[in-house]
């Protein structure tokens, strides 16, 4: 990849993030921080999977000491696997974590709490004041152990103070982290990587680029994390994840990844291993083609003028190679789109696609992949056509395949996901699940396959299940329905933003669920 972005370089432990070094890969435990034993042993799993980097839910000072205690007993093992504090609400088990871990995530949103509604500019500044006296006695301990920090802002849990001046926007994310950049700074500490994530594909790469556009306004090059928060399971958690992270590694940013998969970590580490992989040997992606005088902050559709419902103000359209049977049926066979190449562009070598941007013809871009392997192909599908969808650049997509092992109703369904997935165009019911912690108090995975198998005929709803309250009402903001973890065996569940039904049994919940949707069409 000879785009990429020069950022910094970082220390975690003994790892190198940022700079010259590789892409790293990350993720994050599912196991209770207290139960030691069971951190290790997952721990192992992970490192034998291929993460380069841990982190851990760390709630209060008793998970903060465990974590400790996993550190030491991977250490007294020859284990050197960097860890990662992750922490909500509570500054002062920041300070406890930096004295143990090789480094500490907080969260904007929630490192100092505030008051809802609107600011004056002296209740914004004395919030801002009370940010930083948190941030010194944490920043002197980082300092004095080499301990790094990720500054790490969710689209689910901006500070109410962000929230009544940008909404819940890419530039209120943006805002957000730079703001901590800077607080840091004034203490003269600068050991920081970032990230800026959401569950919606667009908001975490727009919220991305726009950062990096402040930062290079300011002269900074803080390495970045890069992810899509509750991007879910399976073959739409793979997709969401591919089209998100993909686009911004097209655009060479990113020094290290996370894909959120609502299953246990270790299924995490491979689809990362295969998206950088594939990024980082393609030599004919986007970026080699297509140059912006600034990378697009917003969604806009290029102009077209329609042929037979494809291009100007209609869904993007998916081609396939043959008719198929099929609930989502493509729009067009290889043999009708043929019958209007008189009229339309049918791009296949992505060099000819900067040229035609300038036209007013349908553009619609074919890629043939040869894979045997289904996750690849949708790994590789996704970042290939992802960048281009988000970008508003085209009106079709034709994902063709050389190999008998994947079948032609499987491709279809990639392609239809990957529409969904850049917000292109809703086909089925649509999920948002978080990937579990020690926080989730419930078999998350297992609630996601029921919530589908019950739910999956509602057409273009929206279902958030998430795991705890932490990020879970305010990533879920635009969902119809969600399913919220609220304590042992219990589960609220939303109606749009609003809870209306509280701590109901979890063997309850998906026949409650149900019902609030059946009864919301009638």
């Amino acid at each position: 990849m000879n785009n990429r972005r020069t950022s910094k370089e970082i220390c975690v432990g003994n790892l190198r993030i940022g700079g010259n070094n590789p892409i790293r890969i990350q993720t994050m435990a599912n196991t209770d921080t207290n139960d030691i034993e069971a951190s290790v042993a997952q721990a192992k799993r992970c490192l034998e999977a291929g993460t380069e980097l841990l982190r851990y839910t760390t709630q209060g000072t008793k998970e903060a000491e465990n974590l400790g205690k996993i550190r030491e007993t991977l250490r007294a093992e020859g284990i050197e696997l960097p860890l990662v504090a992750d922490i909500h609400f509570n500054a002062n088990v920041a300070e406890v974590a930096a004295n143990l871990v090789e480094k500490v995530r907080i969260n904007p949103g929630n490192f100092v709490t505030g008051k809802h509604g609107d600011y004056t500019d002296e209740e914004w500044d004395d919030e801002l004041r009370r940010i930083r006296e948190k941030l010194h006695t944490l920043l002197s301990i980082c300092k004095d152990k080499g301990t790094a920090i990720r500054i790490g802002v969710n689209h689910g849990s901006l500070s109410p103070r962000i929230m009544s001046r940008y909404g819940n926007t890419p530039l209120g994310l943006a805002t957000s982290c730079m703001e901590f950049i800077e607080l840091c700074e004034q203490e003269g500490f600068t050991n920081l990587i970032l990230s800026v994530k959401a569950s919606n594909t667009r908001v975490m790469i727009y919220a991305v680029r726009m950062l990096v556009q402040m930062m290079d306004a300011k002269g900074k090059n803080y390495p970045l994390h890069l992810g899509v928060t509750e991007a879910g399971s399976d073959d739409e958690g793979r997709i969401k994840s591919a089209v998100g992270i993909g686009t911004l590694l097209t655009d060479g940013i990113g020094d290290t990844i996370r894909v959120s998969l609502s299953e246990a970590p270790e299924a995490e580490i491979p689809v990362a291993r295969k998206l950088v992989d594939y990024i980082e040997n393609q030599q004919n992606n986007l970026s080699t083609h297509i140059s912006y005088s600034s990378l697009k902050t917003e969604y806009s559709r290029r102009k077209s003028t329609p042929i037979n419902k494809i291009g100007g103000d209609n869904p993007v359209v998916v081609v396939a190679d043959k008719q198929l049977n099929t609930l989502l049926k493509p729009d067009y066979t290889a043999d009708e789109i043929i019958t209007l190449e008189e009229n339309i562009e049918i791009v296949e070598d992505l060099s000819q696609l900067n040229t035609l941007l300038s036209t007013d013809r349908p553009i619609i871009v074919k890629k043939q992949f040869e894979i045997d392997d289904l996750e690849t192909l949708q790994i590789h599908a996704a970042a290939f056509f992802g960048p281009m969808l988000i970008d508003g650049l085209i009106d079709g997509i034709w994902l063709s395949n050389k190999s008998d092992k994947i079948t032609a109703e499987q491709i279809n369904d990639i392609a239809f996901e990957i529409l969904q997935s850049s917000r292109c165009r809703i086909s089925k019911t649509e999920y948002t699940s978080c990937p579990s912690c020690g926080r989730t108090k419930f078999d998350l995975p297992k609630i996601v396959r029921q919530v589908k198998e019950a739910t999956q005929g509602f057409v273009g709803l929206k279902i958030a299940v998430m795991g705890c309250i932490v990020n879970g009402p305010g990533e879920m903001a635009d969902a119809d329905f969600g399913y919220i973890g609220a304590g042992m065996g219990k589960v609220s569940l939303y109606k749009g933003k609003e809870c209306v039904m509280k701590n109901i049994p979890e063997e309850e919940a998906i026949n409650k669920l149900l019902e609030l949707i059946k009864a919301s069409k009638q």
